[in-house]
């Protein structure tokens, strides 16, 4: 039917409706908005904290590589179990549960910076946050087709990921600035405080209770299977998830792991925070672009653009001061943001939202998994063939695996929206 902005009935026993235009309009998407604000605004200092307060223990980086890896690890390994989680049960209170448990751990991990105890006693809360991700990251894909629809969905994507950036923007300035005054603790710790509060907010958005189950219908390891079956008899969803596979594994072990270890000797702390905000400056300009510009086949530009986030790790390995990393980390930024979104929007639309959390935690797992290779192979490498040598090589690679899912018809033609008609959920093959 022809898009509208009024907004559309309630859904039976949800005490929520979903705007079409204006997702604001939503009661129960503004406490979600409110939620994932508060919460990203505490991640966005996490990172800065959690590595420089790492290195302040150990002054090693391979002490850092094994925290971050903990996390990462256990994230993937409980990925699809906490897809299967968020389709089967309300998504909304799988968020609130996962929100406190991540406030406790976080909470943990600031009490053990601050006392500066063993690095080693950072592993086990590492493992719990990963755990926690898990099922916040498939809740979430699953989520905002529930509490929007139409134009909304992208909309309210942009929304989201405007008040990410805008967090990443500050979080990682303010982090670097604390972490060199009062230590990374206090970081960690104001983290901890987003997750309960953000719980808090999640606890007012009241989504409808799954369909129920019929006696003898599939287990959750058969409802496994049918996401899985989804998922690959879709090659445009899986070339991607594999294009990200590479990109992530030396994104996060270039950028996350050595990026610090040579800021530390280079631009510092407070350079590297400023590197990180100049990034979600980026990001959050195309976010704000994003909630107005609509095109119809969006998956080429989306993936060409993302080439760009080869730039910064070519210049991190040449030495480049603070300056030109900061500019480079705005471009990319704008360009992973702008990819973000269209994919958010493709995936809303195209992937049924009753497969849509498993479906997705297939993606988050194949996008995720090679993550700790890339950081534990990080140190090492970089200490056989030199930082730079790592870091241009990764750059190169990060290009070329950006490219290559375009080469698929499938993924090229995928349309958003047809003919100024909205795009009912459909399955391109």
């Amino acid at each position: 039917m022809p898009e509208t902005d009024a907004p559309e009935p309630a859904m039976p026993g949800s005490g929520t409706s979903r705007a079409s235009g204006q997702p604001l309009r939503s009661p129960a998407f503004r406490w979600f908005f409110a939620g994932w604000s508060i919460s990203m605004a505490g991640s966005s200092m996490a990172p800065v904290a959690l590595a420089f307060g790492v290195l302040e223990l150990t002054d090693s980086a391979v002490w850092l590589s094994a925290v971050i890896t903990a996390a990462m690890v256990s994230m993937v390994a409980t990925m699809i179990l906490g897809g299967g989680i968020a389709d089967r049960y309300r998504r909304d209170t799988v968020l609130r549960l996962a929100g406190l448990g991540a406030a406790i751990s976080q909470a943990g991990v600031a009490i053990l910076l601050l006392t500066h105890q063993h690095p080693a006693l950072l592993l086990p809360l590492a493992v719990l946050n990963g755990i926690f991700q898990a099922l916040t990251k498939p809740a979430m894909r699953g989520i905002v087709p529930q509490l929007a629809s139409g134009r909304g969905i992208q909309h309210a994507n942009s929304l989201l990921a405007s008040a990410r950036n805008i967090t990443l923007m500050a979080g990682p300035t303010v982090a670097g600035l604390l972490t060199v005054s009062a230590g990374g603790g206090w970081a960690i710790a104001a983290d901890a405080v987003s997750f309960l509060l953000a719980a808090l907010c999640f606890a007012r958005v009241s989504l409808p209770d799954p369909p129920p189950r019929a006696k003898g219908g599939p287990t959750m390891l058969g409802e496994l299977r049918q996401g899985w079956g989804y998922f690959s008899s879709h090659p445009w969803i899986w070339s991607v998830t594999l294009a990200f596979a590479v990109f992530n594994a030396v994104h996060m072990g270039v950028w996350q792991i050595l990026g610090p270890v040579i800021a530390r000797d280079t631009i510092g702390a407070e350079g590297w925070g400023l590197v990180l905000s100049a990034r979600g400056v980026g990001a959050l300009l195309a976010t704000v672009v994003m909630v107005k510009l609509t095109l119809r086949r969006p998956m080429v530009p989306a993936l060409s653009s993302m080439t760009v986030a080869a730039v910064p790790l070519i210049l991190l390995g040449t030495g480049a001061n603070a300056v030109w990393l900061a500019a480079a980390a705005f471009a990319a930024g704008a360009a992973a943001e702008c990819f973000t979104v269209v994919w958010s929007t493709v995936w809303n639309i195209h992937v049924p939202e009753r497969l849509s959390s498993r479906v997705g935690a297939y993606d988050e797992f194949g996008s995720f998994a090679s993550i700790p290779v890339g950081q534990l192979s990080a140190p090492a490498l970089a200490a056989a063939f030199g930082t730079a040598a790592v870091t241009i090589t990764g750059g190169a690679l990060l290009a070329t695996a950006m490219l290559l899912p375009l080469l698929l018809p499938s993924l090229r033609r995928i349309e958003v929206y047809a003919g100024g008609r909205h795009q009912t959920r459909s399955s391109p093959q």
